[in-house]
């Protein structure tokens, strides 16, 4: 019979990855408290049109990325590909705007899009973000940039933030038709990709990695040339907030994020370590998209970052607390073993009780590749061994015993 195997481009996560992961979520997660963020725990699954009607029927998302499926009730579903509109539609839903304020949540979990897999891009990967609800002040963009940046400074992760302004809709508008004529100009030397993309969304050929395509972008109109005297006025403040917060970042007038929601403040966090995929974290704002759902108006901005592109980019993971392991030199004593294993526990001792037995040679063996650093045998004494010099001492009193390892440890 031929065995099972995992689904292309999904993934077991485990072993050093696994905790790579919990780093890097237990990171952010103390840094989002420390900013005073609220959890929300969203669902796997939505309504087709939330993701058409706020990502928008023209990005590669919507038109080629989404896992759709029929339910049983009939209705269209998508397993969601991002964050940012589930966490609209519940705001929304559970009508937060009337608590009055301001809301500041974040998430964390696992995204679906069906894409060619390759280094840190998978079919189902995880996602960790914020997003605030209900400030339109420019203070709130260079807050939530300088949290991702402290975050991944926290993680040791070297980085470039990069970013732009995309005006308000009324700036983007008369943005994209100059862009739009430009780039008619060069249609057939474009990729059929951005031909298609000419009329459909525009601003993504200026996002596009074929050779060519950039060529042909670098002397396209720039679309801080078009900025209203608003949203200028914004981007002149967020530039001088996050240098005040001493964090650092190059003006990238060709990043324009791949969704349709984005207005004003657009950012990127990127690395070169990692191949094409570069991008660790991302966001901006979008002051549209809550009434655009239904909502009332209500300025709102966010990010999402990459947790499989973060763990290819963490390198050292803090250090573990001290392994005990508790071998019961006979079965006689397996009793004993797990009172003294139960006790250790309860003293904050991380302990592993030798399950598997065999002579005394096998469990040293087992508990050396467990990475045990202290072994204890329990028979009518206990006997306590350091790994890393050989040096033995015996007990004849549990308590003495866990007093001295504590003060080892």
């Amino acid at each position: 019979m031929s065995k099972i195997q995992k689904i292309r481009g999904f993934q077991d996560i485990y072993g050093e990855n696994a905790k790579k992961y919990r780093h890097v979520v237990d990171t952010f997660r103390e840094i989002f408290e420390l900013y005073n963020f609220k959890e929300i725990i969203l669902p796997y699954v939505e309504d087709i049109s939330l993701f058409k009607r706020s990502v928008g029927e023209a990005t590669d998302i919507v038109q080629k990325e989404m896992y759709v499926f029929v339910d049983k009730g009939g209705r269209e579903v998508a397993l969601r590909p991002e964050g940012t509109a589930s966490c609209v539609r519940a705001y929304i839903e559970e009508k937060m705007y009337a608590e009055g304020g301001y809301h500041k949540l974040f998430y964390e979990g696992a995204m679906f899009r069906y894409e060619r897999p390759q280094a840190g891009r998978y079919r189902q990967f995880h996602q960790i973000g914020a997003e605030i609800f209900g400030v339109s002040s420019v203070l709130a963009d260079a807050e939530l940039i300088s949290m991702v940046d402290k975050a991944l400074k926290t993680l040791n992760i070297n980085f470039k933030l990069e970013i732009n302004s995309l005006g308000d809709f009324q700036s983007r508008k008369i943005y994209t038709e100059k862009l739009i004529k430009y780039l008619k100009s060069y249609e057939n030397h474009l990729c059929e990709t951005c031909q298609k993309r000419i009329d459909l969304n525009p601003l993504r050929v200026l996002d596009c990695k074929v050779e060519s395509c950039k060529e042909i972008t670098k002397d396209a109109p720039k679309i801080t040339e078009f900025l209203s005297e608003q949203s200028e006025k914004r981007y002149l403040q967020l530039k001088e907030y996050l240098k005040a917060l001493n964090v650092e970042f190059v003006e990238n007038p060709r990043l324009v994020r791949g969704l349709d929601y984005y207005t004003d403040t657009v950012f990127e966090f990127t690395t070169d370590e990692i191949g094409a995929q570069g991008t660790v974290a991302a966001g901006g704002r979008y002051d549209n998209l809550v009434e655009q759902l239904g909502g009332p108006p209500t300025p709102a901005l966010g990010f999402a970052a990459g947790i499989e592109r973060l763990i290819l980019l963490v390198k050292d993971l803090p250090k573990e607390k001290p392994l005990v392991a508790v071998v019961p030199l006979t079965s006689d004593y397996n009793i004993q073993a797990l009172n003294l294993s139960n006790s250790l526990r309860n003293n904050n001792i991380k302990s592993e009780t030798m399950l598997k037995e065999g002579s005394l040679k096998s469990m040293l063996k087992t508990a050396d590749k467990l990475k045990s650093d202290y072994v204890i045998f329990v028979s009518d004494k206990y006997e306590l061994k350091e790994m890393s010099s050989g040096q033995q001492e015996i007990f004849y009193n549990p308590d003495d015993l866990i007093d001295a390892i504590k003060g080892k440890i």
